[in-house]
């Protein structure tokens, strides 16, 4: 499949937010239900500013929306937006188990070639 410029993009924004072990674990707490900014940084060592610079760049991407209720800011993630990425990695699973199959059929019709 021939991915339009868009949708190339998009991957790449998402992969790129995703690249991150901090931006990654955030997806992965938040999979459980939304959580306030500050429930999400307390397991990091870090200032919330710089937490706050991770929840921006996951926003961007749009694995995830926040909302300020009150004095806190909620965030939960996009479902839709992180089954884009579920969906091309199907993709590449398929071409690469189809290409897999290939060489071990190729393997095999090489070995019973030299049986004979």
């Amino acid at each position: 499949m021939i991915l339009s410029l868009m949708d190339q993009y998009l991957l790449d924004t998402l992969f790129q937010a995703l690249a991150d072990p901090t931006r990654r674990a955030v997806i992965g707490r938040l999979g459980k239900g939304a959580a306030s900014v500050g429930d999400l940084a307390a397991p990091f060592d870090m200032a919330l500013p710089s937490f706050m610079k991770h929840v921006h760049v996951l926003e961007a991407a749009g694995l995830i929306h926040t909302r300020k209720e009150g004095r806190v800011r909620y965030c939960e993630i996009d479902e839709a937006r992180l089954a884009a990425v579920g969906s091309w990695l199907e993709e590449q699973r398929a071409i690469w188990e189809s290409r897999t199959d290939r060489l071990e059929r190729f393997v095999v019709e090489k070995q019973k070639e030299q049986e004979r």
